[in-house]
């Protein structure tokens, strides 16, 4: 039995006499197999190859054919394989993802928005973790995706070592980099120094001139250019970097931290992430030092938890959803992609209630004469 839906048959209406027919249209589709192309087309009343063209989104589809069909798949509950439309079409519609570190908030929160920037523009996500400190497992990763088929690749890449490595490969794909802090011809970030110089404003607009910076590890170029946001910011104002100690994310390193800021005698601290400023309030508060009316406290990136620290912290937004769509768009070749292009991301200061005035120095009096 050949099905048709002619004239002005609704699919639904086809549906009673074509729900049921299995992909030979001889035997019924039972409960638990998988619905497949034939069952579309048949409830839709065209060809496969219709079918086919509508799942590639061929432009030789008229609009109520394709109407037709999506109708037809969405009332089957078909599901399209990725496998089998690689076959047909020789592309995957899959992006790889290489994370050389995904357990910082940042590129753990970037891997998840890829994947579902990815997902709404109709491909799938493939990852591959490597230890940036090995050149080799870096390669293998990279190797392992491109066996997939991939047809772009998104690393992940806050370690300068990480892109080294890369640099080595011939990978055949297209290649963009993520919290690499923009180097590299195809590097794309939030940017770095002008988050940090937000920071450091923030600061210094309410009257302090004693500025500390708590930095990220040396091996991570987001960090770096943090702290290269940090003395830009100070030099622009005439002021001279205060203190600068090296912290490695943790909100133990901010705590650990407390002592050498509180024997510098500053009156702010910028932190170069949000868990450093966390450990560093609690050991303020450990010092009996008020936050902020002694010690003002910015931090970075916006974790959800920092609107709820005591005091609630001011940190600087990093739109990590932007950049993942940004970074999916220009891989896949959208036409919006070259209007935003590799440009960086504008961060945006959260003001929150962890900065106030510095406090006021006790005004000297003059000694009475000697009588």
């Amino acid at each position: 039995m050949r099905a048709m839906v002619r004239g002005g048959t609704s699919v639904r209406g086809a549906r009673r006499t074509l729900v049921g027919v299995s992909e030979s249209s001889s035997e019924p589709v039972r409960p638990g197999r998988a619905v497949g192309v034939r069952d579309v087309a048949a409830l839709a009343g065209v060809s496969r190859q219709t079918v086919s063209r509508v799942l590639n989104d061929h432009p030789d589809v008229a609009p109520e054919t394709k109407a037709r069909v999506v109708q037809a798949m969405h009332e089957l509950g078909y599901r399209m394989n990725n496998a089998a439309r690689a076959l047909g079409t020789r592309r995957s519609r899959t992006l790889g993802v290489l994370a050389s570190d995904a357990l910082q908030y940042g590129p753990s929160r970037s891997i998840a928005a890829i994947e579902i920037a990815a997902r709404a523009a109709g491909y799938w996500v493939s990852a591959a973790f490597a230890d940036a400190g090995d050149d080799e497992s870096v390669i293998s990763a990279v190797e392992h995706l491109i066996a997939q088929g991939v047809e772009g690749i998104v690393v992940v890449a806050p370690h300068a070592r990480t892109l080294r490595a890369l640099d080595t490969l011939r990978v055949g794909v297209p290649v963009l980099t993520l919290h690499s802090a923009g180097r590299g011809p195809r590097g794309l970030s939030v940017d770095q120094g002008a988050g940090a110089r937000l920071a450091v404003a923030a600061l210094a607009d309410t009257g302090h001139i004693r500025i500390a910076h708590l930095a990220g590890p040396a091996d991570w170029l987001e960090a770096e250019s943090r702290a290269e946001g940090y003395a830009t910011e100070l030099a622009h104002r005439g002021l001279e970097p205060a203190l600068m100690l090296i912290g490695d994310w943790t909100a133990r390193s901010g705590y650990e931290a407390t002592g050498a800021v509180l024997a510098a005698g500053v009156t702010a601290v910028f932190a170069a992430n949000d868990q450093m400023a966390l450990g560093l309030l609690g050991g303020l508060h450990e010092a009996g030092v008020a936050v902020p009316e002694a010690i003002s406290v910015v931090g970075f990136d916006d974790v959800p938890d920092a609107a709820f620290y005591w005091p609630q912290l001011t940190t600087v937004r990093q739109d990590f959803e932007e950049l993942a769509r940004r970074a999916v768009a220009s891989l896949i070749g959208e036409a919006d992609a070259a209007a935003s292009g590799l440009a960086p991301v504008a961060p945006v200061l959260v003001p929150r209630r962890s900065v106030a005035p510095p406090p006021r120095r006790p005004e000297s009096r003059p000694r009475r004469p000697a009588s």
